[in-house]
């Protein structure tokens, strides 16, 4: 008898969940791993500069196109492409039309990182609870 927990063997579509969402730049939490949480996010506009002093962020474009501003320059994202921030970077994701994201992250990231806004989003509230 194997002591490891046990999963529900389901798929799931993140592309889906994500175009599900009503709230615009309010990431939910659809899997974790390790350290790690799993998020997606409906995006559109402008999010805010911000930085995670301790923590990479790894942005995968599931929809659309994302825009990460950074203070030397910026990257461009399309459906399929990915960009990871790493941590203590400076930077404000830009969505000129709807944008479908997913994020993996650090359970200790914050969502706003260091520079808290009115789009911040509590680990609760991305968790659903």
């Amino acid at each position: 008898m194997s002591n490891a927990p046990a999963y529900a063997h389901v798929a799931i579509s993140p592309v889906d969940i994500a175009a599900s969402l009503a709230e615009l730049w309010s990431p939910r939490v659809i899997g974790a791993f390790d350290d790690n949480y799993v998020k997606v996010a409906k995006v559109q506009g402008t999010f805010g500069w911000h930085r995670h002093p301790d923590e990479d962020e790894l942005f995968h474009i599931l929809r659309g196109r994302l825009r990460i501003d950074l203070r030397d320059g910026a990257v461009t994202l399309e459906a399929g492409q990915m960009f990871v921030v790493p941590r203590g970077v400076e930077h404000c994701p830009v969505a000129e039309e709807e944008c479908l994201l997913m994020l993996v992250e650090r359970k200790t990231t914050l969502h706003s990182g260091d520079t808290p806004n009115e789009k911040t989003r509590s680990i609760e509230e991305q968790l659903g609870s």
